[in-house]
Parts: structure tokens; C-alpha cells; sequence
């Protein structure tokens, strides 16, 4: 029996080795294979099968010939690391390299190291850019023609990748790199974002082989709801107040750089995307770098415009007759303001200029190891943002951005009551649209337009061992599918004609590296057609025709208007650089001609149908979801962190959520909770008592408690009653005995946040209720389960 057992430990020994794709122990050296080595066997594509097998095999271990098969594809000859940084909500004007009045030194270096695009495009808005920058390919072509968020069910709105569209990542991974996602992910479809999954969808799906990052559309900076691959992690927990997610993700970024380095072979090179939460809402930053920009914006919006232009114009970013575009007459006049209204507006664009610049210190970070470590010249970085600058915030900022997602503004007074906490832990604000337009200067509108403030971005490659020039500008014309081509083309690669067994179709996007060495080249992008929200665009040959759908500006989500009423524009965007003359009227039968081409290429790209009501859209998603289901059960432990799209479809709806709990008068703890401080609903125990939290957009909470719970079985009721227009009344009851009733005339009418789970036993995020500490677990009992029922 000894005997035998030794032999299978060896067996398994040697097995374990060569699934490391190594050589055994020292003392079984193996045997260069002979050129008379027998032939591969024929019946298997699996290059580790035994039929493909290249040794020899004979009965003795003296007469045969190792062979190890490969166990990865390498990376061509030379093929550099790749670094992705994709900033979120950052405009044109924002960097300092293009003019910005934040302090950028780090992006900055890269661009004096390197390339500034200043003609580089996106897609107006968050998830449809970070699909396209993947996939090499234009967003309604692969599903994401808008927000996941706003999914439909036509094919280019299903927010479902086509698997004949496998992203570049899956290519890379493919032939010898080893891909890390980090940071904001946002075009997986909310209700896949749990343990069930599928994965398809998420950075595993598409190549990635590690990810450390959120799903969401955005993140609170200080108590950040994360995964690491597929697991939830929240580190922040363990951090407590000194955690910031930038530095999080900067930090994890280099351990996965350092690691890659010390235990990669030299034919397996990394790509990083690296995409953090700034800087989209919520704006939050350290004190110190608050601090900093205190009285740095006093001038306002219209001045800092100015300074801008002249900034730019000097760097060189932007022809010298260049025209500043006018300010839409929504946006109030700096002048026009009182005093209070300055005080506060200058203070929510100084903390997004302090969470910029801590941003780019964190990249600092990163672009010094990978200088330490010796690969900086063998990397090529690219540098740019998922659209313009947000003007989200609307007319007044707001210190809870959920407030635009219900399709509501924020009350100026409301929102200054929140001056001195503005950008720490307890925020979750947005600033005033007059920044939005400051930082796209010197383009009109913002974020969600196609106009050139909503899609024109900076663009930096840096990239020493293949780029000649430091510090140049390429004004050739570009969008974000072309990143893909570009560096596949850097790379030495080609779109595979299968993946999987699916035969892959041609990125639409063209490569950008003829650029590199040759300012002077032309433009190999011919045309580029744009769709948001109903907001339409298409370029051609320097030419832009535009349309403005209703006129809506981006923080007008509640409003629908006739497609056949929008009015297009026409600008010569060779002679006109900021699309400052509209050219509509003195050449109408241009505009015609882009029309019918907008028109052919909506056909060809799956544009239609157009549907501009947001707040519907968003809303649907849950019933689609469920397909009718009234009963959902909840168990707990495991009910936790599910994304709030894949919880209950509550939301003008009459309900009940129900428990049924063993009383010994210890318990303590949330039962059952859904969202964050930004709003939400609570059930929990607290001083023996059961409470219900309703918190409506952190302005207003409707509260009940009962009276102390009785020991012994006690089953705990919360009851909705819908009275229309999303108001009614919730009831609070102790074994069918009602114990509390309150009036409820506001509830959410679209969702409680962009990222705050739903969970059972915990609350995780950021609390729904200031009744409680953070996370507030249930304990001191046992929970068992949570019902929903859905009465209407």
C-alpha cells in the first residue's frame, strides 16, 4: 500500500508541473525532440490534447522524448503594455495640457512626453463610450446606443454585446497579454450585477482577466461598493475614514503592475484600464486639496471661459481663430448672480477641482512605477474621457445627484445648507451647469449633446519607444472606436475571424497610428455619425449637421418632445473649429446631403427606433425583468449587495415586506435595506423596536417605530398603500396590529441611486438611515427571510 501511494503522489507531482506549462523536477531533465520525432496526430484543435502530442513515447523512460505542449499563445515580437486611462466626465478644457485651470502635472507630463488629439470624439455619455472603446466599434452597432440604464429591447439598445463584437481585451487575451480592469465598469446590465450573474458582460467576459472596480454608473469616493473579480469587497470598511477610492484603485493598479512584472514571462505583456469614478459625481475630495482652490474661481464661469480660450490658444490646442462659442441663454450671467449664489457655486467647481487634481496625483503614482520598474518607454499610455463635461447638476449643482434621476431639480436653499460639508463623506454633490460649460470651452452645451461639448474630448498617447515627437498636436479627426483598432495595430494584430466559434464581424473604428509620426497626415476617418438620447449628429469631410432633440438640456430627464419639430444646424468644422457659425440657412442643400447621411447611417448602425423618455425608460427595466412576479424571497445571509434593478419593483406600487422574527430582546441591526443616503427605504431593529425608513432624495424621511418587541415569535409588516402620481401611505405593523402610519406625498419615481445595493441582514454602501452607524448588521437573533409582495 506504501508503494502504491508513492507512486500516485508522483503521478500527481509530474501532472502539477505540467499544468504549470514548466519542466519537472531537476532530476528528470528533459529531451530536446529529434527531428525524426513522431508527427502529431490529426483529430484535435486542443494543442494540450494527447492526440497533438510532438514527443516521443516509448516503454522505457530512456527511449522516450518529452514534448510540452504550450499553455498560452505569446504576444507578438516587442508588443508593448498597454495603459488605458479613462477619466469620467472630464472636458476638454479641464486638463491642464488643454488649457484647464486645475493643476494636472502628471496627465500633463504624458502630453509633453507625447501626443494632444485635439479633434478625438466619444459618444456623448458614460456606458455607450466604455463599450465602444472596447469593442472598436459604434455603440448602437453593439447594443449600448444609450445608458444600460436605458435599455430597450432593439439591437441597438439591448445594452447585450453581440458576441461576433468581442472586445479588443478578449483579442489581447487571446494572444499572450494579461488584461487588469480597474475602476468604473458600467455597460453590464444592472440586474447581472450579482452572484448569479451571467458573466458575460462583465470584465471577465470581455478579456480581462483580474478586475478591482465598481459596475455602476457611479461611486461614493469614501465608502465605495466594489468587487474584485466576481466577489463583493468593500475596503473602505476596513480603511474607515482615510479611504478614498482613487487612491484605492491607484493603489491596486500598481500592485497588479509590480506583480505582473515579477512573475510574467517576457512574451506575456500587461494591459491596464484604468478607469476611476472621477470625475463623475459625486464630487468628493480631501480637505487639503479643498483647501487649496479656496477663492481660485471667484470669477465665474463667464471669465474662467475666457481664460481658457486664451490658454488654449497659446498651448496651441485650439486654432488661433478660434471663436468662443456663445453662452446658451439657459445659463444665468456670473454677473447676474447675488452674492450667496457665487459663494456657493464657486465653492461646488473648488472641489471639483481639488478631486481633479488628487486624481492626477494618484496617476502619478502609476506613471512613476512603471518608470521604477523600467517600462514606461514600453507602454504605451492613452489618455482621454467618456464624454464632455456634465452639466447634470443643472441650474443650481446639488449636493444629492439623485434628485436629476427622479427628474427634479435641486432648491438652491436646500443645497446651501450643505455649503461647508460640500465634497466630504456625508456629500454626494454635482456643480452647476455654467462649470459644465466652462470646462468644454470653447464648445456649446455639454455631456449628453452631440454638439461638440457633449462628444469632443482631449486625447493623449504617450508612447516613447514608437512616438518621435514630445509635446506635438494632431488635430486629424477621431472617435473612441478607433482606440481599439489603434491598438491592435500597435500591437501587431488582427480582428480574429472567430472567437469561441462565433465568426467576428469588422470593427468600425480605423487605426490612429499613421498619426503618430506624420502631423501633416489625412484624415483616414471619413464619416462618424452621433445619436444620444435623441440628440443626432453626423460629420463628414469637415462638415457637422447637428439637431438639439426639444432643445432638452441634460438635466431635463422628465422631458419628451416630437422628433419632426427638432431644427438642425450645419457647421464647417475645417474653418469653424468650435461650431460657432451656424451655416443652416446659407447652405441648405449641405445640411440636406449630411441629413440623408445621418438617415443612412442610423439604418446601417441600428439607431432606430428613437425614444427620448428617459424617466420610462429606466423605470421599465425591473418589470421586464420580473415578467409579472408579485413574491419575492429573500435569505439571509446571502441576500446581499444585489444591485438595485434586480431587487423588488416597489416604486409606485402598493407592497408589503414582511419577516417573521424570534424576539429575545437582543437584536439589533438592519433587516431588510435598498440604496444609500441618497435615498432609499429601511427596515431595522433599534432599542427593541422596529423602525421603517423611507428616505426620500436625503431631504425628507418617513419614519415610523413601533412600540418595544415582545419576546417570542413576532412577524413584522411594513404595507404601502399607492395612491397615484407615485404618493401614498405606509403602514407599520406587529402581528397584524398596526403600530405606525405616516403619509408619504413623495416617493422616487426612477431609482434610489446609481450604485447602493439592495440587501438583507446589512446594509451596505453608504446607511439609507442617519439612525444607524454604517453597515448596521443585523445581530443579537436570527433572520431568516424577507417577503415582498406586490398588491396592484
Amino acid at each position: 500500500m506504501r508503494i502504491q501511494t508513492t507512486v500516485v503522489f508522483a503521478s500527481v507531482f509530474l501532472l502539477a508541473a505540467c499544468d504549470k506549462g514548466g519542466p519537472p523536477p531537476e532530476h528528470a531533465q528533459p529531451v530536446e525532440a529529434p527531428e525524426q520525432a513522431q508527427p502529431a496526430p490529426q483529430g484535435s484543435n486542443d494543442p494540450t490534447s494527447p492526440l497533438n502530442f510532438q514527443g516521443k513515447i516509448a516503454k522505457r523512460y530512456e527511449d522516450s522524448v518529452e514534448w510540452w505542449p504550450p499553455t498560452y499563445t505569446p504576444a507578438p515580437d516587442k508588443a508593448p503594455n498597454v495603459v488605458l486611462i479613462l477619466l469620467d466626465d472630464t472636458g476638454f478644457a479641464q486638463l491642464g495640457s488643454f488649457g484647464g485651470l486645475i493643476e494636472t502635472p502628471n496627465i500633463d507630463s504624458l502630453a509633453e512626453g507625447g501626443l494632444r488629439y485635439n479633434n478625438f470624439h466619444t459618444t456623448a455619455l458614460c456606458s455607450p463610450s466604455r463599450a465602444s472603446i472596447m469593442a472598436g466599434r459604434n455603440p448602437h452597432s453593439i447594443g449600448l446606443g444609450s445608458h444600460s440604464l436605458t435599455a430597450m429591447g432593439f439591437p441597438g439598445y439591448n445594452a447585450i454585446i453581440p458576441d461576433d463584437a468581442k472586445s479588443v481585451a478578449k483579442i489581447m487575451e487571446l494572444n499572450g497579454y494579461v488584461n487588469y480592469a480597474l475602476g468604473k465598469w458600467d455597460h453590464t446590465p444592472l440586474y447581472e450585477v450579482s452572484q448569479a450573474g451571467p458573466f458575460k458582460r462583465w470584465p471577465s467576459g470581455e478579456g480581462f482577466q483580474h478586475y478591482y472596480g465598481f459596475m455602476a454608473a457611479d461611486a461614493d469616493q469614501y465608502r465605495t461598493v466594489m468587487f474584485e473579480d466576481h466577489a463583493p469587497v468593500e475596503p473602505w470598511k476596513e480603511k474607515g475614514k482615510d479611504y478614498h477610492n482613487s487612491t484605492d484603485l491607484a493603489d491596486k493598479a500598481i500592485d497588479y503592475i509590480t506583480g505582473h512584472m515579477s512573475t510574467a514571462p517576457k512574451d506575456r505583456p500587461f494591459m491596464v484600464f484604468f478607469a476611476p469614478g472621477g470625475m463623475h459625481s459625486p464630487h468628493q475630495a480631501p480637505k487639503e486639496y479643498i483647501r487649496k482652490y479656496r477663492g481660485k474661481f471667484n470669477m465665474g464661469w463667464d471669465e474662467a471661459r475666457e481664460l481658457i480660450l486664451e490658454r488654449q490658444k497659446l498651448l496651441g490646442v485650439i486654432p488661433q481663430d478660434t471663436e468662443l462659442t456663445s453662452r446658451p441663454e439657459v445659463i444665468p450671467a456670473w454677473d447676474s448672480l447675488n452674492p450667496k449664489e457665487k459663494k456657493l457655486y464657486a465653492r461646488q467647481m473648488e472641489v471639483f477641482a481639488a478631486q481633479l487634481e488628487h486624481l492626477d496625483m494618484e496617476i502619478g503614482r502609476i506613471i512613476a512605477t512603471l518608470e521604477r520598474i523600467g517600462q514606461l518607454d514600453n507602454t504605451i499610455i492613452m489618455v482621454t474621457s467618456d464624454n464632455g463635461a456634465s452639466g447634470e447638476g443643472g441650474l443650481a449643482g446639488t449636493f444629492n445627484e439623485t434628485y436629476v434621476l427622479n427628474g427634479r431639480q435641486t432648491p438652491f436653499d436646500a443645497n446651501w445648507k450643505r455649503y461647508e460639508t460640500w465634497g466630504d463623506r456625508n456629500s454626494y454633490p454635482h456643480y452647476h451647469a455654467g462649470w459644465a460649460m466652462a470646462g468644454n470651452t470653447p464648445f456649446r452645451y455639454f455631456k449628453q449633446s452631440v454638439h461638440r461639448g457633449g462628444i469632443q474630448d482631449a486625447l493623449i498617447v504617450h508612447w516613447p519607444n514608437g512616438i518621435e515627437g514630445k509635446g506635438e498636436i494632431r488635430d486629424q479627426y477621431h472617435h473612441i472606436s478607433d482606440i481599439a483598432p489603434t491598438l491592435l495595430d500597435v500591437i501587431g494584430l488582427e480582428v480574429p475571424n472567430e472567437i469561441d466559434g462565433v465568426k467576428q464581424r469588422p470593427m468600425d473604428g480605423v487605426s490612429m497610428r499613421y498619426s503618430f509620426n506624420d502631423a501633416d497626415a489625412p484624415n483616414a476617418k471619413k464619416v462618424q455619425y452621433y445619436e444620444m438620447f435623441g440628440n443626432r449628429s453626423v460629420w463628414a469631410d469637415g462638415w457637422k449637421a447637428v439637431t438639439l432633440h426639444g432643445k432638452r438640456m441634460p438635466w431635463e430627464l422628465n422631458a419628451v418632445y416630437p422628433f419632426e419639430d427638432d431644427e438642425w444646424e450645419l457647421y464647417h468644422l475645417d474653418e469653424d473649429f468650435s461650431g460657432a457659425k451656424n451655416l443652416a440657412d446659407q447652405h441648405p442643400e449641405k445640411l440636406a446631403e449630411l441629413q440623408q447621411l445621418f438617415e443612412e447611417q442610423a439604418e446601417k448602425y441600428n439607431v432606430y427606433p428613437l425614444y427620448d423618455d428617459m424617466i420610462a425608460r429606466i423605470g421599465k427595466q425591473q418589470d421586464r425583468l420580473f415578467k409579472g412576479m408579485t413574491e419575492f424571497t429573500f435569505y439571509a445571509p446571502g441576500a446581499t449587495r444585489i444591485a438595485e434593478k434586480a431587487s423588488p419593483p416597489i416604486k409606485g406600487r402598493s407592497h408589503t415586506i414582511e419577516t417573521v422574527l424570534d424576539i429575545t430582546g437582543k437584536e439589533r441591526g438592519v433587516i431588510v435595506a435598498c440604496g444609500g443616503f441618497t435615498g432609499g427605504y429601511t427596515m431595522f431593529i433599534k432599542n427593541r423596536r422596529v423602525y421603517y425608513d423611507y428616505n426620500f432624495l436625503d431631504g425628507v424621511h418617513y419614519i415610523m417605530k413601533s412600540p418595544p418587541l415582545k419576546k417570542g415569535e413576532v412577524k413584522v409588516t411594513f404595507k404601502f398603500t399607492h395612491a397615484g402620481n407615485f404618493a401614498g401611505t405606509g403602514e407599520l405593523f406587529v402581528n397584524d396590529e398596526k403600530v405606525g402610519e405616516v403619509d408619504m406625498p413623495q416617493t422616487h419615481n426612477a431609482t434610489f441611486s446609481l450604485s447602493e445595493p439592495f440587501d438583507v441582514g446589512i446594509d451596505n454602501g453608504t446607511p439609507v438611515s442617519s439612525l444607524y452607524p454604517d453597515h448596521n448588521p443585523y445581530q443579537g437573533g436570527t433572520l431568516d427571510k424577507v417577503i415582498f409582495r406586490l398588491l396592484d
